[in-house]
Parts: C-alpha cells; structure tokens; sequence
C-alpha cells in the first residue's frame, strides 16, 4: 500500500523546518509499504491539487498531524481526501483533546476515518494493519493492559534513515540561487533545518500551554548513542551533497534534566558528532556556567526561551513563576559570551497587561545582547487550563478560533486593555523589533565580533521576520533589501575589502558595548 503522511500549513506563517512525527512514522511503518511525504510548508496544495495528487499516486491510507493552529486546513484537506475515497486517519494534540470533532460527533461534519490519540509510536503500526484489511477503528491510543493510557519509551528509538529520505522539498535554499552557491565553499547550494528529539515531556505545566497534556509530565530521554548516531548520520549526509544542516532539537525542555543534558553534550562533543544546532531552554536552567560551556562546544548557536513576559505577575498567573525577570539580562550575556544568542518569545494579552507594554518589554530587550524576539498573543488552546478558566469566567471572544486561523488575533478579553490594544501591541512590537533601524542596531552592536557573526544576525533577523510576516513574492523580498541596502552595502563593503565600519551611532555601540560577546569559537521550534 502506497501510504502518504500530510502535514498541512497555515496558509500565513512558514514553518523553516519539516516536522519531526512525518519522519517518525515512516520510520515506524510495517514493512512492504511505501510512504510519500508532503509539507505543506514546502509544498503548497490546495484541496483540488491534494485529490489529484492522491488519486493519480495510487495512495491507499492519508496521514494528517496538525496543531491547532493549522487544523482549519487539515480539516479541509482530509474533506477532500475523503471525497476521493481514500481513508484518512488524523493525529496531534488538538485532534487528541477534540476527537469528536474530527470524527463528526459534536455535531459538526465528519473530517477523519480514524483519530491517533497521544503519541502514535505504538498505535501506528497497528492503524497501517488495520487500513490494509480494510478495518479501521474510530480511536486509537497506547494504553496498557490495566486499560490506563501508556507513554512509549525512547529507550529503543527507531532509526530515521536520513541517508535515504528524499529531502529536496525542504532544502531553504532558493532554486534560482542553488547554482551560484554551489561555486561557494562549504557546499551551500542545500541547507536544511532538521528536527531531531532527545527527550519528550515537562513537568512544569504552564497554564497556557499542551504539551503537558498531550507529552504528560512523565520525562524519558532517548540513549545518548542513539540521538549521537542520529548527529552523524545528519553530518555524513550533509557532507555527501556538499551541503549544510542544522539541527532542531524539538524537545520541549532540552536541558530539563541538566545532568543528563550536559552528559548528551559530552558525548556529542567526544564523538565528533558537533552540528550546529537549536533548542529550547528555559531561562532558569541557564543559571548554570558548565551547561552554557558544553552547549557552546557542541555547536548550540541559538537557544529558544520563552520569556513570555517582563512582569512576574504574570508569570505568576500562567503558572509560569519560575522565570525570573530580573535574570534575564544576565542569562542573555551568558550565551553572548559564548557567541550562542536567543530566539527570545514573549505574549502580550497577559491579565496584567496594559497599553505600552509592547514597548516598555522592548526597552528591556534593547538592552540585551542581539537576538530574534518574538512577539504574540495569550491563546487560550483547547483543554488546557488556561481555556477552562477563561470559559468559565465567560471571558472567551472565539470559543472555537481554530475553526478560522487569523494570525494575532485575540480569542478572549484581556483585563487591563481591548482586544484592539492588544493586537496594536504585538503590531507595534514586531515592526519596531524587525525595523531597518533595529536590524543595523543589531548587526553594530557585534561590532567587535567577526564579519560572520554580523552577517548571521543581520541574516537571521531579516529571515525570521519573514517566517512571521510572510513576505510573498520578489516584490516584498526587494522591498526588505532596498529598506535594509545601507546595512548590506557596509556588510558587502567589509566582506569584500576588509573595511570595518563602525557604527554611525555611538550611543547605540555604546549601549551595546557592555554584552559584546569576545571571540570564543564555539540554529530554530512552530
């Protein structure tokens, strides 16, 4: 049976790296069948083109995983799908918390043949079974044999046969410019940002957030050998095609125990299995000088943190209490001084949130080492405590805002400021924080460190607006370039001639000066 994993986007925001569970389960997959891949992201399909592309592939059983913010488009491509009549089984953690919904029973049309529920490691080989005997169930979930639900183990992690996979959808490199890269040394013409995991679950439990739903709070970490062998099998890749690849490690908290963090970096670092790679850490866990070392030496260049928010009552509220404002700063140079810097996410909307606050957490943020800030609004997400309460006080707008994806928009009332102020802030935040004033700022506050140090954030920034506020088409790409042409004319200028050119602002140097990061030799989670 020819199997076809489909994982849909948005239709705004662009994901810059596939998702992990296509790969899993078609490393999971019984033998004898065959597995096409499709992202959305990479591959973008309307419902008519996803029919057509079904019927003419012969394919037998569709996959659809989604969160919630996608799910409006997974909906209408498994309606589509079906139509054609080819079964369709869905998964991920909205489908988990609202399987009625997608199998039809909350009064509303029947989108799914099958559901996964919780993680599917188990489960999928059974579903591929059931779908070739022509017997699908409506659920299916890993429980025991108490009938208790089960989370699988990583001990025995399947391979993922990187070697193999046909990754040409997901190279980020423009066709038009592949050729010219190829001439550059290092072997440009590909780079890819792959997801790899080394552990699932938190024990921490924001208010807001599904993972403790859907992962549970039960830790397990794969063997080092294995996430380890998983590294060298990237790098030989990547070293075949004369081509680069970062690596995502999806974890929710790679560094939640810091002692095994640390011993997975040891053995990275020992067995030449260094990449540059991404993570997400929590900024308390940061506190610790040999983890910011090891992280360095293994190749860590960025480190997500979810701030969420400069005001501890509000951390507080989200049950998010273990983030310390006032360390922020001294976390954030940690890093710079290693030249690792930080994808720093914060939500606006938040109880104690009042107007100005996009721009007093920007003044904070000024002061910090360069970094890529992300800026977006408290979400209530189905089943997690945050919706419950915010039901239950009657303070939600859109009960079922995922039934119509619109980017930054709000779902309920906050308490200090209008919905409107809210979108306002995140609007304001976003276009001050990606200005082409903001974005030389950055590249000048580096002004000590290497040309490539400069580049990469400039780079980073530019891009990484772009992954937010999509920009579609030549036209918006030309626009960010004229708008940002002084920056690259002194970037170009240096890297061809060697000029160094300070910064036209010295106050802005100078604000800087005290976290720019020596040269110590030492990339990003939708």
């Amino acid at each position: 049976m020819r199997i076809l994993l489909y994982n849909p986007d948005n239709g705004v925001t662009r994901n810059f790296m596939p998702h992990l569970w296509m790969f899993l389960l078609k490393a999971l997959t019984p033998p004898g069948h065959e597995v096409l891949l499709i992202d959305g992201n990479a591959q973008p399909m309307d419902e008519r083109k996803i029919a057509e592309y079904v019927r003419e592939q012969n394919i037998g059983l569709v996959g659809i995983g989604a969160m919630t913010r996608m799910i409006a488009k997974a909906y209408l491509i498994a309606d589509a799908i079906r139509a054609s009549g080819v079964p369709v089984v869905m998964g991920g953690p909205h489908v988990t918390e609202l399987a009625d919904e997608a199998l039809g029973r909350d009064g509303g049309p029947r989108h799914a043949d099958a559901v996964a529920l919780g993680e599917a490691d188990e489960t999928w080989p059974q579903i591929v079974n059931d779908a070739v005997s022509g017997q699908l169930k409506e659920k299916y979930a890993p429980i025991d044999d108490m009938g208790k639900e089960r989370k699988p183990s990583l001990k025995r992690y399947p391979v993922i046969p990187w070697d193999s996979i046909d990754l040409d959808q997901f190279n980020l490199v423009p066709k038009s410019a592949a050729a010219l890269l190829r001439k550059v040394g290092e072997g440009w013409a590909t780079f890819r940002i792959v997801p790899v995991e080394s552990g699932r679950g938190c024990p921490y439990g924001c208010e807001f957030c599904t993972v403790t739903g859907f992962f549970g709070d039960s830790i397990r970490f794969r063997t080092n050998e294995s996430v380890v062998n998983e590294l060298l099998l990237l790098k030989a890749r990547a070293r075949k095609e004369r081509g680069q690849m970062a690596v995502f490690f999806i974890d929710d908290n790679f560094a939640i125990n810091v002692k095994r963090t640390k011993s997975l970096l040891r053995d990275i670092i020992a067995a030449k299995a260094r990449v540059h790679w991404v993570a997400q850490i929590s900024a308390n866990l940061l506190r610790d000088e040999e983890l910011v070392d090891l992280i360095a030496a293994s190749g860590g260049k960025w480190i997500f943190i979810g701030m969420e928010s400069i005001d501890p009552a509000n951390l507080k509220d989200v049950n998010k209490g273990f983030n310390k404002p006032h360390e922020y700063a001294a976390v954030l140079e940690r890093l710079a001084q290693r030249n690792v810097y930080a994808i720093t996410s914060f939500i606006f909307g938040m109880d104690n949130d009042t107007s100005g606050v996009a721009e007093r957490t920007l003044a904070q943020v000024r002061t910090w080492p360069p970094g890529l800030p992300i800026f977006g609004l408290l979400t209530p997400l189905p089943a997690t405590p945050l919706y419950k309460r915010l039901e239950t006080l009657g303070r939600l707008t859109r009960p079922k805002h995922w039934r119509e994806f619109i980017p930054f928009a709000m779902a309920h009332t906050p308490l200090r400021m209008t919905i409107e102020q809210a979108h306002s802030e995140v609007k304001y935040g976003w276009e001050q924080a990606y200005s082409p004033e903001a974005l030389a700022q950055a590249v000048d506050s580096l002004s000590d460190q290497p040309l490539g140090y400069r580049i990469n954030i400039f780079l980073a920034r530019l891009c990484f607006r772009g992954i937010y506020f999509p920009m579609m088409g030549k036209m918006a790409w030309l626009k960010a370039v004229a708008q940002n042409r002084q920056t690259i004319f002194k970037l170009v200028r240096e890297a061809l001639f060697g000029r160094r050119i300070l910064p036209a602002n010295p106050a802005a140097q100078d604000a800087y000066g005290a976290v720019a990061a020596p040269d110590v030799p030492g990339e990003v989670g939708v």
